[in-house]
């Protein structure tokens, strides 16, 4: 069953679009990045697979996504805007868990323990900005504060995963992927291919916060 419903923040009307499960045991609450929507494959992917594993799959649209701008805000805005929207995120006796891809991540790691996430699920979370490595924020990943799944591309230039630092997160590689999983004819795979392995690990993992 999907449905859309428009969310009140301080920041302006969000949107979050569910995909939801017959009998779900959680949910997970998965935002874009600053470059483009929910329309990326990897959260499409999400919300059409996992709903069958009883995950209900919340696919959130910032304010200033909705609103039709180009450029995403400063960090505090997008996490003002996330706080604002959560609460609609809330189903009785369910855990939540936070996700996004990219910025989306950012703010998910950021928020967590604050807002009560059960987990943490980072999509192509940037590690620092192309060719910059001095500017890591591998302490936003490593301060999550709960369960987190980072899934990410080999070659993403926001940070490949032999970079990452160790740390209490789980880390799965998308060989060959950049920063949206698209991978080169010679990965020998296909888009669809791709997404699966994503949803996979990404179910794989949830399945495994309920043990």
């Amino acid at each position: 069953m999907t449905h859309s419903e428009m969310v009140e923040t301080q920041t302006g009307q969000a949107r979050i679009t569910w995909a939801e499960a017959e009998t779900p045991w959680v949910v997970l609450a998965v935002s874009h990045g600053a470059g483009g929507g929910i329309g990326a494959r990897d959260l499409q992917g999400l919300a059409a697979a996992l709903p069958a594993r009883g995950v209900s799959v919340a696919l959130v649209e910032q304010p200033w996504r909705v609103a039709g701008k180009k450029v995403a805000p400063a960090p505090g805005t997008l996490d003002a805007g996330w706080r604002g929207l959560w609460p609609a995120l809330l189903r009785p006796g369910l855990p939540v868990v936070a996700g996004g891809r990219s910025a989306g991540a950012r703010v998910a790691c950021r928020t967590a323990v604050e807002l009560g996430a059960h987990a943490a699920l980072a999509l192509s979370f940037p590690l620092h900005p192309p060719g910059r490595p001095e500017k890591s924020r591998a302490d936003e990943l490593l301060g999550a504060g709960v369960p987190t799944l980072v899934v990410q591309g080999g070659n993403d230039p926001f940070g490949k995963p032999a970079e990452f630092p160790d740390g209490e997160y789980d880390l799965v590689e998308v060989e060959y992927g950049d920063h949206g999983f698209a991978v080169p004819k010679k990965a020998g795979r296909t888009e669809e291919q791709v997404v699966a392995t994503i949803t996979d690990a990404v179910g794989s993992w949830i399945d495994g916060l309920r043990e």
